[in-house]
């Protein structure tokens, strides 16, 4: 930590495009707009926008009860993601989100599209309890979550710029999807949900693939994890402490002068030596 904040110090006047430059910073960044522009490609907002325009269309007689709905189920188990975040993993939690996004949007265009029409209220209900559980699994994963592991991914000195562009991306998308879906849909109807199935699958894999476990880790440490470029896929068993001795072994420097990873000053340095008289 005293090492990190000496950094910190040092690089006060960083240039806003040195985030693109900086030690590992490219990558996060892009990790960053990707995650928070999948925020938005899980379709979570086209419940929000267009719910009642949808559910109108299951033979509702006032399709805002469903709204409502949708919107309290989110907003309670939006406190679910709270006990997720503290508890979960960060990117297996990511993961089952998407993954369960998928599910949901699979069976919400197929029966949408094939069962939906003549008076079939079965087919209706599937639809409103699908969307019902799409929201539940957005607001404990997706929802949440997000905003926490982008926060993680920057040092201090790059976390301004690399937040703004990342929440840049995330209001791109929303502005995209609320403008382009009346378009969409009016095509190809219920089959829009595949297009959203599609996104959650590339995102659980960009999620298993680039994102770190940063689940009870200091912001030094996954600082240190992308700088040294610690496999994701294993990331969650990476201990810092292996990594230091393995950097005082590999560096005689660091060995002598004491450890940069602990910060632990060198135990090993010259004492005063008495002489005997006489």
């Amino acid at each position: 930590i005293r090492v990190k904040l000496d950094e910190e110090r040092a690089g006060r006047d960083t240039k806003w495009w040195e985030m693109f430059t900086g030690p590992a910073m490219l990558r996060r960044v892009m990790i960053g707009v990707v995650l928070q522009a999948g925020q938005q490609l899980t379709g979570a907002n086209f419940f929000f926008y267009y719910g009642t325009t949808i559910f109108s269309q299951v033979g509702l007689q006032d399709s805002y009860v469903t709204q409502i709905i949708l919107g309290s189920v989110n907003v309670v188990c939006t406190f679910g993601g709270l006990y997720v975040v503290q508890k979960c993993s960060r990117r297996w939690a990511l993961i089952i989100g998407a993954l369960w996004s998928v599910i949901c949007f699979l069976i919400y265009s197929l029966v949408g599209s094939l069962a939906l029409g003549d008076g079939n209220k079965a087919a209706g209900t599937v639809l409103i309890v699908f969307s019902c559980l799409f929201i539940v699994a957005f607001a404990t994963t997706w929802g949440p979550l997000v905003w926490s592991v982008v926060a993680e991914l920057f040092p201090a000195r790059y976390r301004a710029p690399g937040m703004a562009l990342a929440t840049a991306s995330n209001w791109l998308f929303n502005f995209l999807i609320s403008f382009f879906t009346q378009f969409i849909t009016r095509d190809i109807g219920y089959w829009y949900g595949m297009v959203f199935g599609g996104s959650c699958l590339f995102l659980a894999g960009f999620v298993f693939f680039f994102v770190i476990e940063s689940k009870d880790r200091s912001l030094e440490e996954i600082d240190t994890m992308y700088v040294l470029g610690v496999n994701p896929i294993t990331s969650a068993s990476w201990d810092p402490a292996t990594a230091a001795k393995r950097a005082s072994v590999s560096s005689p420097e660091t060995s002598r002068g004491g450890s940069a990873w602990t910060g632990e000053d060198n135990k090993e340095e010259s004492k005063p030596t008495r002489t005997l008289e006489g």
